[in-house]
């Protein structure tokens, strides 16, 4: 049986597959804003000229779907990896963000 997935337990299995291949040095928090941004860009271009309709219907072909899903994953990837270098808890920091929102945003 496979064991549930958290944040902590994702951002060791980032951080372990960078230490292999020795590539921390490069895991700076510049490069790594850098490449979350290149991989949102990329997630953007899939979206880019669809009409809303068919935004909306992006994960109705395989093709397509595998790309959106393999762009999310490369952009949380990054997103992670900035966490842990900066010492950000991100679960913490959207709870956070939420609270400020529903505050500076209430609902009608």
């Amino acid at each position: 049986m496979t064991e549930p997935l958290d944040v902590a337990k994702l951002q060791r299995r980032l951080a372990e597959f960078a230490a292999a291949r020795n590539w921390q040095p490069y895991h700076t928090p510049k490069n790594l804003v850098a490449a979350l941004s290149v991989e949102a860009s990329e997630l953007v271009e899939i979206f880019q000229w669809l009409t809303p309709e068919e935004s909306a219907r992006v994960m109705d072909d395989p093709d397509t779907a595998h790309r959106v899903t393999d762009e999310v994953a490369d952009v949380l990837a990054y997103l992670l990896q900035l966490c842990e270098v900066l010492g950000i808890d991100p679960l913490a920091a959207l709870d956070a963000k939420i609270d400020r929102n529903e505050r500076r945003f209430p609902a009608p």
